[in-house]
């Protein structure tokens, strides 16, 4: 490599290009480097395994042929004269595509995938996009192999099988796969499940207790003569099981007309600890049950907020990069976090030390970061009118989860009291419990 295709620096000029995936961030990251610096979007994959054939020597240990997409060509060789003369940079996302993109990119640009040009960032904001382009390492083979085993599995699976799905049930566009055939099949044996599985019935027994004039404590029935009630399916030895409902009635025939007591009271302090800051999945679960999100939509509008926005100070993206099963975060985001819980809900809401999560799968990667807010301090309503509806709702949720995650527990009196019948031998135990809210903690965030 040449000391001008090196990126020396070049008086007024442009010596380095930078290559992304999307648009979007090329523009957010152009406006952080500035001048010297050109920014381009490869729109994706440049290139994959060839349409109408395998593209996989299954003889030469399963290696893989690839060819320029079609649509991707003028891409190629736009990208090919901007980086004429020039050092280039891959700046695509920090997984195993982006990785594989950044190979394919380097490799199709006549650059050695071994020398430093790969730059990695969990979050495109102007102070950790710089420290990334000044510390640039080589393409990850690791990486670029695990992606490269999994498109060669896609190919093996569904271009082998597809083809004959569709001439076995007479359909066109039958497609199999390695994923969705595997979930087929845990959908199907688990529709098995659910069409095999016969109800059985079992009853329990409610009862509402006169405590005086305008007072009531509905309770459930609990225990007849030491042995508890199962509710539940099947017997269980040592419990009472009622099996039908000539059973209960005969039962709640005996528990009428009775005299109770209240013959235990028991409160107890319960905690209940905050969730910690989401993951993908997370995110996409909690987008559809608060906002009624799908999975695809919650992912759109978190690339968008992730690739940059533009606010008065300048783009910036607004959460770490979303894509990730880990729940770890940095010091320096947990440290500002603490300031702005004590500084938004107060001192009392602040737990004496930072909470550490740790991924309780075995596997993850932990490169990445929890998805959170890349600045905490700026909070959903100081940047809602630069944000559409569904991305300030989005942002609005990944702060809220980030910063409750960092709260103290909240705290509930839970009150047990059971009731039993009047008389020499008492036969009949009622029980009732509750639990009062008495300190928000966490839910003062995530209510």
């Amino acid at each position: 490599m040449d000391a001008d295709r090196a990126g020396t620096p070049r008086e007024g000029g442009i010596s380095t290009l930078v290559v992304v995936e999307s648009p979007a961030k090329a523009r957010s990251i152009q406006k952080m480097l500035g001048p010297g610096y050109e920014v381009r979007a490869s729109l994706g994959h440049v290139a994959d395994l060839p349409e109408r054939e395998l593209g996989v020597d299954v003889e030469r240990d399963f290696a893989p042929t690839y060819e320029v997409k079609k649509d991707k060509k003028p891409v190629v060789e736009a990208l090919k004269r901007a980086a004429k003369g020039k050092r280039l940079l891959i700046a695509t996302d920090p997984d195993r595509e982006g990785e594989a993109i950044g190979w394919h990119v380097a490799r199709l640009l006549g650059y050695d995938p071994k020398e430093p040009l790969r730059v990695e960032f969990h979050e495109i904001t102007p102070k950790v996009v710089r420290q990334a382009v000044q510390n640039p390492r080589p393409i990850d083979q690791n990486l670029v192999d695990a992606q490269q085993a999994r498109r060669v599995l896609d190919r093996l699976v569904g271009y082998n099988l597809s083809p004959l799905l569709s001439l076995e049930f007479r359909k066109r566009a039958l497609s199999a796969g390695r994923v969705q055939s595997v979930a087929l099949r845990l959908l199907v044996e688990r529709e098995e499940e659910i069409e095999a599985f016969r109800p059985e019935e079992y009853w329990t027994l409610e009862g509402v207790f006169a405590l005086g004039q305008d007072r009531t404590l509905p309770a459930s029935l609990y225990e007849v003569e030491g042995k508890r009630l199962w509710a539940g399916q099947g017997e269980k030895e040592g419990k009472l099981h009622l099996a039908n409902e000539a059973q209960a009635k005969a039962l709640a025939e005996e528990v009428k007309g009775r005299s109770y007591r209240v013959v235990q009271v028991e409160t107890r302090e319960r905690r209940k600890s905050p969730p910690p800051p989401f993951t993908t999945s997370t995110l996409q679960q909690a987008a559809s049950s608060r906002l009624g999100y799908t999975a695809s939509r919650t992912m759109r509008i978190a690339q968008r907020l992730y690739e940059g926005v533009d606010l008065p100070e300048g783009t910036v993206g607004l959460i770490t990069y979303m894509r990730t099963d880990s729940v770890r975060v940095s010091p320096e985001a947990l440290q500002a976090a603490r300031e702005v819980i004590q500084r938004i809900f107060g001192l009392e809401y602040l737990p004496e030390g930072p909470r550490v999560y740790r991924n309780r799968k075995e596997g993850v990667q932990d490169a990445h970061e929890a998805i959170r807010p890349t600045d905490v301090r700026r909070t959903p309503d100081s940047v809602r009118k630069y944000l559409s509806d569904e991305e300030y709702r989005l942002y609005d949720l990944i702060w809220r989860r980030f910063v409750a995650s960092q709260m103290r527990d909240a705290l509930y009196d839970q009150t047990v009291v059971l009731l039993k019948d009047e008389g020499e031998k008492p036969r009949f135990t009622f029980r009732a419990s509750g639990s009062v809210l008495k300190f928000e903690g966490y839910l003062k965030a995530w209510g």
